[in-house]
């Protein structure tokens, strides 16, 4: 008998665990296998993108963030999030307080801490979605497209990633009304149930 109650409440608790844990860097960064490693050279890593026929994503995170590790664990674990991400984009993740070198499109040489604060980061999570031809008169932070500070649910996450590969930032639909809209529609398709 005791080893029938030993034996529930280990499969009970092993039910209750998470499903996911994220990887942890050296750097105590959460990690995807499907994050580029690159020199930080951002124009060159636009082109590395688009010869790859994906957009440049910039995504800044911090040792001990609980939004970051929130968004690794229920956001980018989502199969549907992670698969559309990595068949469209190319992601770079920068240490908000790293000492990485970095180079802006202007060609400064900047640490991935000082990129952050000229680029106006002070959210963990940001991401930062860059254009498909690296301007070279402008910094990062005025090329980019969208950015998005802070951890969001899978829906505003994807349709976020959705909407700038759709170019939604060249047309008159702001992105919380296309948001709203593709809302709508995944719950008349029952992709949606809450």
């Amino acid at each position: 008998m005791k080893s029938l109650l030993a034996f529930l409440t280990i499969a009970c608790l092993g039910l209750s665990a998470p499903a996911f844990s994220a990887q942890i860097g050296d750097d105590g960064l959460h990690k995807e296998p499907w994050f580029s490693t690159t020199f930080r050279d951002v124009a060159e890593d636009i082109e590395s993108a688009t010869a790859e026929g994906k957009r440049l994503v910039m995504i800044f995170e911090q040792r001990g963030c609980i939004y970051c590790k929130r968004l690794h664990e229920t956001v980018f674990s989502d199969p549907e999030v992670a698969d559309y991400i990595q068949q469209h984009f190319m992601v770079v993740q920068y240490n908000m307080f790293g000492d990485e070198e970095v180079i802006d499109l202007d060609g400064r040489e900047l640490t991935e801490k000082t990129a952050a604060r000229a680029w106006s980061v002070v959210f963990t999570p940001t991401i930062m979605f860059l254009p498909e031809t690296a301007p070279d008169d402008m910094t990062t932070a005025q090329a980019a497209v969208a950015t998005m500070p802070g951890a969001f649910g899978k829906w505003t996450t994807l349709h976020m990633f959705q909407w700038v590969v759709e170019k939604g930032y060249e047309k008159d639909e702001h992105f919380q009304k296309y948001h709203a809209r593709k809302l709508e529609e995944a719950r008349a398709s029952g992709a949606l149930i809450e």
